[in-house]
């Protein structure tokens, strides 16, 4: 664990004395000096301090000078001033210099410490939060979004101009396609990464609570309103808001969007006090807005305000030749979260079958794919025999009939297909241990249908064993 490093820089023996050995007790690494010029050179290269507690007036300068030279070191060090006569002027100009607190002498011990164990929290909170921006900025790099293909390739330098603006953008593309993953780049690539992300799915919020949610409401303005409440476009003050879903919105909230949007500012939901927001608004849908126009479900000044910068993202189908890439991006990734259980790739016929498989689901139905194969699987290459049936396609069809063996004479069908059925049956009773209910579920049959089936053709367990049906 980290020693907090803390200065006591005061002119004053006794008191650096005293906060020497009081703050030594507490584990703390501590260094005192008396002077600026002394203090500056405990402090340089490697010796940079978490906290310095610094006396305003010192022999050889100004204690807030001193701070600004210290923090323009360390920005994260944390400084408390100490004066033997505070006053406002003094506590407002420290405080606006960037110091954590300012204390008049004499002062408690106990209250100081007090003061210093905050201090130091609050530092290690803005480090933390540093860190945190900071794999965000690093995850939503666009660096981060996979694919080599040139319909992705052109959506990337189109997002990549238009990031750094405060243009809305409009992005449209079939569910799962990553219009969230999109969003958050441009965000966290512009000038207002400092600022909030703020997120709202229009579709999945009821219309009666929605335009609350977006505005926020005052106490006692409709029953169950029994607090004021802040609305995500003031939440995203300064940041971004991204409407999600926006094609769900019903003309009411339409029309005040489009007002928030224009003006830049709202009225909360029973309040008559108008709110200034300064937010860039980032829309996704994936329905087509400019027929919703048309069949007049979507007001059209509200679609041109929206659609300053179209995006466009393709379907996962339209981009086959990223699948591969995917696959593999999902599989380093998850393999870093499920407890050593990590697929190596995928082999030729395995990845034939892939690739041509549509995916309705675009990339969200990818990476849980990947997901369900690298727990059920969990380690290896993943195999065509591993696959799914659906994902298998043809190859699945193709490889049970060539498990039969035709003769030259021919065969009777219906025979075949009832000798194939009971196969199937038993080879599933006796993967389950004769539990019937299991060996429907491998099967994707109804029980009922199952207990018939066995019932009709005398199929019975080997000699001593019991048919089970409890269990799942």
């Amino acid at each position: 664990m980290k020693i907090n490093r803390v200065l006591v820089l005061d002119d004053e023996s006794s008191l650096r004395t005293a906060l020497f050995r009081v703050l030594d007790k507490k584990g703390f690494k501590v260094i005192t000096a008396n002077r600026i010029d002394e203090a500056k050179s405990l402090c340089q290269g490697d010796n940079l301090v978490d906290l310095a507690i610094v006396d305003l007036n010192l022999p050889d300068g100004d204690g807030i000078e001193f701070m600004s030279y210290l923090k323009a070191l360390s920005p994260s060090t944390q400084v408390i001033i100490l004066t033997g006569h505070g006053t406002i002027e003094s506590a407002l100009r420290a405080t606006q210099k960037g110091a954590f607190h300012f204390v008049t002498k004499p002062f408690n011990l106990d209250e100081l410490l007090s003061l210093v164990d905050k201090a130091l929290t609050h530092k290690h909170l803005q480090q933390e939060n540093q860190q945190l921006r900071s794999e965000l900025n690093k995850k939503y790099n666009f660096d981060q979004i996979v694919g080599d293909s040139q319909q992705i390739q052109n959506v990337l330098r189109l997002v990549e101009r238009v990031a750094d603006s405060d243009s809305t953008v409009l992005i449209s593309g079939e569910s799962g396609t990553g219009k969230e993953l999109i969003a958050r780049a441009i965000h966290y690539n512009s000038h207002r990464k400092q600022g909030p992300f703020v997120a709202i799915n229009c579709g999945a919020i009821p219309s009666e609570l929605l335009e609350s949610e977006l505005f926020g409401h005052m106490k006692g303005s409709f029953t169950g309103a029994i607090a004021n409440r802040v609305g995500r476009f003031e939440m995203a003050d300064e940041g971004t808001l991204f409407l999600d879903e926006i094609g769900d919105l019903n003309p009411s909230l339409q029309v005040k969007i489009l007002r928030a949007l224009q003006e830049r500012s709202f009225e909360p939901v029973g309040s008559t006090k108008t709110v200034q927001v300064n937010v860039r608004v980032i829309a996704a849908t994936n329905v087509n807005l400019e027929a919703a126009v048309e069949g007049g479900r979507f007001r059209e000044d509200l679609y041109y305000r929206l659609n300053v910068i179209p995006v466009s993202l393709p379907a996962l189908r339209e981009r086959k030749s990223d699948i591969p890439q995917l696959l593999s991006h999902f599989m380093d990734v998850l393999g870093k979260s499920k407890g050593g259980r990590k697929l190596n790739g995928v082999s030729a016929e395995a990845l034939e079958c892939l690739t041509n498989y549509p995916w309705p689901g675009n990339i969200r139905e990818l990476e849980n794919f990947v997901e369900r194969m690298t727990i059920l699987k969990g380690h290896g290459i993943l195999e065509l025999l591993d696959l799914p049936d659906k994902y298998r396609g043809s190859k699945a069809i193709k490889q049970n009939a060539e498990a039969f063996d035709i003769p030259d004479n021919g065969l009777d069908f219906n025979s075949a297909v009832d000798a194939y059925e009971n196969a199937l049956i038993l080879r599933a009773l006796e993967k389950t241990g004769w539990n019937r209910n299991q060996a429907a579920m491998l099967l994707k049959l109804n029980r009922t249908t199952l207990v018939e089936k066995i019932k009709k053709k005398g199929l019975k367990p080997p000699h001593g064993q019991e048919i089970m049906d409890l269990g799942y």
